[in-house]
């Protein structure tokens, strides 16, 4: 967008702004199942003029079924850690054939969600001192959780 000659004369900041906003309006149009007439009556209150309306509109019914089918595959609930597999991996060279004696720490996070069943697996590499910072966060997450709980 930021490139568009169209929009050149835009400062970059309202531009985005604007990005963000028509973004919104779509994901929330296609979150509710909207109609077009429910749409052009909120762009209506937004002040845009009727022209702009239904090109929107038009715009939006061509795409309606992609949109409902993404937000579908999003689903409405986030992953839930089941289990964590982990093993330590210690680099005595690199490929350069310098010594490093590196160790690091695989990480698999296995997930689901409650709308679709399994997702695959999240994996990553960290360092001691990052496993130790996500253990102390996660801990105070299970602190935070239990506090909340007993109010």
């Amino acid at each position: 967008i930021l490139d568009d000659p169209d929009l050149k004369d835009i400062d970059p900041t309202v531009l985005k702004h604007c990005h963000a906003a028509a973004s919104m309006c779509i994901l929330e149009a296609g979150k509710q199942k909207a109609d077009i007439s429910a749409i052009s009556t909120c762009l209506e209150d937004c002040k845009l003029d009727k022209e702009r309306i239904e090109q929107f509109c038009t715009e939006y019914e061509k795409n309606k079924d992609a949109l409902e089918i993404l937000l579908g595959s999003i689903g409405r609930s986030p992953l839930h850690i089941t289990d964590v597999s982990w093993r330590l991996e210690y680099q005595i060279k690199n490929n350069q054939l310098h010594k490093t004696y590196q160790p690091s720490y695989l990480v698999t996070l296995n997930v689901e969600n409650s709308d679709s069943g399994s997702h695959p697996d999240v994996s990553f590499s960290c360092t001691m001192e990052q496993l130790q910072d996500l253990v102390g966060k996660l801990k105070d997450a299970a602190k935070s959780l239990e506090r909340a709980t007993q109010m």
